[in-house]
């Protein structure tokens, strides 16, 4: 009832106020001698009302459009809210930072998504990108998202999530071609990665770039290995192997990111570098993940000239664990120097 009587008056004002102008127009032309008459002066006051009145109108069109876009984009906000929930700064001794930006100007939602949850089998993060940006790809990205934050506390296995991302997403595709929506060509590029309680990170890769590693002022790709294919256009192997990389040792990070962040271009056409800019950033002291994150964005901004052409993701985890089980060396079988293994698949991922 309260809304009612809230919303109410404000439509008859909306509705009364252009008829009450175009009655007084009618009731001018109508009724007013001055508005009979043929001489330059009755006919310029003549113009003067009705450009008044038309004025009006259209300042009263102006009003009510510039409160929906307000409206609209107060929706968007709780939308975003609700998609991309803000994660905190925490999440089991990993210091968490991540940030997004959609290429539809006025749109605080796109297509890429992330999400990172503390279960029992470990710190859970999912990095993904669905095809297109704006609106149009905010479904598909709710949709894996519902799906990864009940899958990461219900599936031991890592396998086993992406195996419920794969299915929630076959089933958006199918209710959007019963929608008359065509789907046909409708893909996304999904990361899965978990961080167990020794610091031990495990990966699966549906064609989405790789992380890259920082230690100390190093910055290098977490693996080379080509990934599986994007969701949506074959279905996933029979047989699913999450590619073991190694402990994350403390002070340790990951920056998990889309690829319109390297497909960002400037003015010359030039591609962004996402690894010198992260190398930049980290020989910045005290180098937290919220700085490493503002510095890569004025980075990416000023290459770009403003927004660039794609959605755009980043997102940095940091291991502030005070201690793991094991060291690198005897953990992972590398050198002193921190070298990561060699996976089962050594040919190198390349990114346009």
């Amino acid at each position: 009832m309260i809304r009612i009587k809230g919303v109410f008056p404000r439509r008859l004002l909306a509705l009364g106020l252009p008829t009450a102008w175009g009655a007084m127009a009618i009731t001018y032309k109508l009724t007013c001698p001055l508005a009979q008459q043929d001489g330059i002066g009755a006919r310029v006051v003549t113009s003067a009302v009705f450009f008044a009145v038309g004025t009006g109108l259209i300042l009263h069109v102006r009003q009510a459009l510039l409160r929906e876009l307000r409206q609209i984009r107060r929706v968007a906000g709780v939308a975003q809210s609700v998609l991309l929930r803000p994660l905190p700064p925490r999440i089991d001794g990993l210091n968490i930072a991540a940030a997004q930006l959609s290429a539809d100007r006025g749109a605080s939602v796109g297509g890429d998504l992330y999400e990172v949850i503390a279960t029992e089998h470990g710190v859970r993060v999912v990095m993904g990108d669905v095809r297109g940006h704006g609106i149009a790809a905010v479904g598909t990205a709710a949709a894996l998202l519902g799906s990864f934050r009940e899958a990461v506390h219900d599936e031991p296995d890592l396998d086993r999530v992406l195996r419920r991302l794969e299915r929630a997403f076959d089933r958006h595709l199918r209710t959007r071609s019963r929608d008359d929506h065509p789907a046909a060509e409708e893909f996304a590029t999904v990361l899965l990665l978990e961080i167990g309680e020794d610091g031990d990170v495990r990966v699966l890769n549906c064609g989405h770039p790789w992380p890259y590693l920082i230690s100390g002022t190093r910055v290098e790709p977490l693996v080379r290995a080509e990934p599986l294919p994007p969701l949506g256009p074959f279905p996933l192997p029979s047989e699913l192997a999450a590619v073991p990389c190694g402990p994350l040792l403390p002070g340790e990070a990951l920056a998990l990111y889309t690829d319109g962040v390297e497909d960002a271009r400037d003015a010359r056409g030039r591609f962004f570098s996402l690894r010198a800019a992260l190398v930049g950033a980290v020989h910045t002291q005290p180098c937290t993940p919220q700085l490493i994150l503002r510095t890569v964005f004025r980075a990416l901004m000023r290459h770009a000239g403003g927004t660039p052409a794609d959605d755009i993701a980043l997102l940095i985890v940091r291991n502030d664990r005070t201690h793991l089980s094991g060291a690198r060396g005897r953990d992972i079988g590398g050198s002193a120097t921190g070298a990561r293994p060699a996976t089962s698949n050594p040919q190198p991922t390349t990114h346009s």
